[in-house]
């Protein structure tokens, strides 16, 4: 599947050191001002090549928006379509990998599903891909902010980084988000949950092996008099309760309270050590230690979860504006004789 969402729906293509990334967002609303000095802020958080521990692949990442915007930059309400090119992509980097399954990464699932794999950076399940959501992310952020919801993201430090790239190695990381100014009432009874769309988006991105909202693990180690969110006295309704052990979410629908996760973050499979494994004619192999590769994968991962982020929250508020409430209707207006 390489389409994501439902009513703000986002499809993408590419593959790693194929020629171009891009993608397609349906749903937008129209006479919204997209600022491209935006999207490429958030474009060179997930960069390559800016920390010394990160791939030093060097893409500038400049995008062109093909559809969907009119000659002042707002959006039509019409399909979005934009590319990215790949301007460092190196496939021989990936000759003495080709037909060697790397271990913990997708390459032996690939091929056991298609019967054939891009093995050069991974194609499609490369990191490389999240540059679309980065991009298409930061178009529905700048619509968001306009009723102030706002993401934001950080990375938490597990192991460090910088020795285990000297040694060839690698290491995990959390990343840890918030969304903030959200209405309660985004979310569906019973099988579409905020967080559990949540989850999903971020269960998509490359290398991630768990999530938490709220207390999350903690919660089982808990009280339930511990753990309990009592309403503000008198109430706010911007904040109405004194604490958020819920994390924003009651029954999976949000009660308008910051929405806080993690995010947990594998090493990188691919690393700087020679790899024994099998080839697809399943004879024993070395996958060589060379190429260019992140030593930690959730350093450059922050804009990639703020933008899965916002493009759960989108979808949710689309959903709410197609709501027509009883007391919305006409005066005189009687829906039991149509």
């Amino acid at each position: 599947m390489n389409s994501f969402g439902n009513l703000l729906r986002l499809t993408t293509f590419g593959e790693s050191h194929g020629k171009a990334m891009g993608g397609v967002l349906d749903g937008m609303p129209p006479g919204i001002f997209i600022d491209p000095a935006i999207i490429r802020h958030h474009l060179s958080r997930r960069r390559p090549g800016s920390d010394p521990t990160s791939s030093q692949r060097r893409e500038t990442d400049e995008f062109e928006i093909l559809s969907g915007l009119d000659s002042e930059g707002y959006t039509l309400g019409t399909p979005i379509g934009f590319v990215v090119p790949n301007k460092d992509a190196r496939p021989s980097d990936y000759a003495e990998y080709d037909g060697k399954f790397r271990l913990n990464h997708a390459d032996y699932t690939y091929y056991k599903k298609y019967g054939r794999h891009e093995f050069a950076g991974g194609g499609r399940s490369s990191a490389r891909e999240t540059v679309s959501w980065v991009l298409a992310g930061s178009i529905v952020r700048q619509w968001l902010w306009k009723s102030r919801i706002a993401f934001d993201a950080h990375y938490i430090q597990t192991l460090d980084a910088a020795k285990a790239k000297a040694e060839g190695d690698s290491v995990g990381g959390i990343v840890t988000g918030k969304i903030t100014g959200l209405p309660a009432g985004l979310g569906e009874p019973v099988f579409d949950k905020f967080h559990s769309r949540l989850a999903a988006a971020m269960m998509s991105i490359n290398a991630v092996k768990a999530f938490e909202y709220g207390d999350g693990t903690r919660s089982a180690r808990m009280k339930g008099s511990a753990c309990a969110d009592r309403f503000r006295e008198p109430y706010d309704p911007l904040t109405p309760f004194a604490s958020n052990h819920c994390g924003g979410v009651m029954g999976g629908i949000t009660n308008g309270m910051e929405v806080n996760f993690n995010v947990y973050f594998k090493p990188t499979p691919t690393i700087m050590q020679p790899m024994e494994t099998l080839d697809t004619e399943w004879h024993h192999a070395v996958i060589p230690p060379k190429g260019r590769h992140d030593a930690c994968v959730a350093m450059r991962a922050v804009p990639v979860v703020e933008a899965m982020a916002a493009l759960v929250t989108g979808d949710f508020v689309r959903l709410n504006q197609a709501y027509t409430p009883l007391d919305r209707y006409p005066e005189g207006y009687d829906p039991t004789k149509m």
